[in-house]
């Protein structure tokens, strides 16, 4: 069920933003004090599908306590088990997936969804990669999302691949050593495990690309 649209506006992140992305649920005294504390934006998660534990996904509920707090938000997708094999109908159910649970959380359009691609079996071919991503994308932009992408550890693409070959707009590098997007570069770069507030986060810095793209992100 989809919930009402959440209130606030979507806006381009301000360059150099300080933001954290966190696998716990927030309430919104904690949510009070990362903003207290200089944080501006944060990332939460939505689920792969019905058959994942759901009970740390991002709600409505949830959402509304991080906006009143004072921090924009984006939602992420949480990612399989190391070791998945990729492909283009499994693009086309996540994708769907994500794009379905950010409406029922009741975010508008035009905010960036992102996609975390990590973990991949190495034996996984380059194509079976790009296909998963492009289908993945195109799910997610029929709902009049912004898809973006999270390169993390084990994500075969080169930076070429990431930028020629892929559909996507908006990078997101993990703090895992991964190749520089080709011409573009990064909206968004994440930093070490960190313990802040009992939560264990990873904190985030918003950047303009190299093609001027910024995050897209829902604040009030």
């Amino acid at each position: 069920m989809s919930h009402p649209k959440l209130k606030g506006t979507v806006q381009a992140a301000p360059n150099k933003s300080l933001g954290f992305n966190v696998d716990s649920v927030l309430a919104f005294s904690k949510a009070q004090s990362f903003y207290n504390d200089g944080y501006r934006f944060c990332l939460r998660y939505l689920s792969l599908g019905a058959t994942e534990d759901s009970s740390l996904d991002l709600t409505h509920e949830e959402a509304n306590n991080i906006l009143d707090a004072g921090l924009a938000l984006m939602p992420v997708q949480h990612v399989r088990y190391p070791g998945w094999e990729p492909n283009a109908d499994l693009g086309i159910r996540y994708g769907e997936r994500a794009a379905e649970h950010a409406d029922q959380v009741g975010f508008p359009p035009k905010v960036n969804v992102w996609c975390d691609l990590e973990g991949i079996d190495p034996n996984a071919s380059h194509q079976s990669v790009i296909d998963y991503c492009n289908s993945w994308h195109d799910k997610v932009a029929e709902y009049g999302y912004l898809p973006g992408l999270y390169v993390g550890a084990n994500s075969i693409l080169d930076g070429e691949e990431l930028y020629k070959s892929l559909k996507f707009k908006h990078y997101w590098q993990s703090e895992s050593r991964v190749p520089n997007v080709a011409k573009r570069g990064y909206q968004m770069i994440q930093h070490l495990t960190e313990h802040v507030h009992g939560f264990s986060i990873n904190k985030d810095i918003s950047y303009i690309d190299n093609e001027d793209g910024r995050p897209q992100w829902l604040v009030r």
